[in-house]
């Protein structure tokens, strides 16, 4: 079922989400906040925007032009309508494509910025899908695999420009091997935990197309409290 919720606390923001589908997640606030966004930026691309809460969460931090690209049709109608009731077409542009095709499409030194929540496991002989084509396509690497997200990062991205996603803190070594394969320097990390006594579930991590080494580790994020509740630090995000 199609339903309209308040995006969090963003400048009155409405998103469109479908019940039986994911609904936009803490990784989808987390990325647009860890992101570094200097003034002179002037274009983003979002890879695979889903029902484009991170573009929509974007246009409050940056004043640049964002483009979201997704895949899964379903999930583009609900970006796009999203998008319209925010009237925010001046700032998102939205496009219903294989990213992999739309990189083939567009001139290298492109964007200053890519941001990404991609799928997050591999596929092997023992991965399980999910019976929805939908959710075995936003979880497993069968439309897009690491290596082909930075292969494109590195097309795509202006000398210096930056590519943030986030991940699972399992997949690091992973990423940082395709990172400095096509000549992304690791420039921050940031682990957030469920809780104080637990171990990290979520990864964010940031580099630099063509960048100097240097790589900071951020301060930890823990997300919830004892009670089940987000932290304040988690709430802040949610403005």
């Amino acid at each position: 079922m199609e339903v309209l919720n308040d995006l969090l606390n963003y400048n009155n923001l409405k998103i469109y989400q479908n019940t039986e589908m994911f609904s936009f997640s803490l990784d989808s606030v987390l990325l647009p906040n860890f992101v570094t966004l200097n003034k002179n930026i002037k274009k983003v691309l979002d890879i695979g925007s889903g029902n484009a809460a991170i573009p929509l969460i974007l246009t409050t931090k940056t004043d640049a032009k964002i483009t979201g690209i997704e895949i899964q049709e379903e999930s583009y109608y609900l970006g796009k309508k999203s998008i319209e009731y925010n009237q925010l077409e001046d700032k998102i542009e939205f496009i219903n494509d294989d990213v992999k095709e739309y990189a083939k499409k567009i001139e290298s030194d492109t964007f200053d910025t890519i941001t990404c929540n991609p799928p997050y496991f591999k596929v092997n002989d023992k991965s399980r899908f999910n019976d929805s084509d939908y959710k075995t396509i936003a979880r497993h690497e069968i439309k897009l695999n690491l290596e082909e997200l930075f292969k494109i990062a590195k097309k795509l991205l202006k000398n210096n420009g930056n590519i943030a996603i986030v991940h699972r803190p399992e997949r690091l070594i992973d990423i940082i091997e395709e990172m400095k394969k096509n000549n992304i320097e690791p420039k921050k990390v940031q682990f957030v935990y469920p809780g104080v006594e637990k171990q990290a579930n979520i990864l964010l991590i940031e580099g630099i197309k063509n960048g100097k080494p240097g790589l900071k580790i951020l301060k930890p994020i823990y997300s919830h409290l004892e009670n089940g509740e987000y932290t304040d630090e988690i709430k802040k995000f949610f403005q």
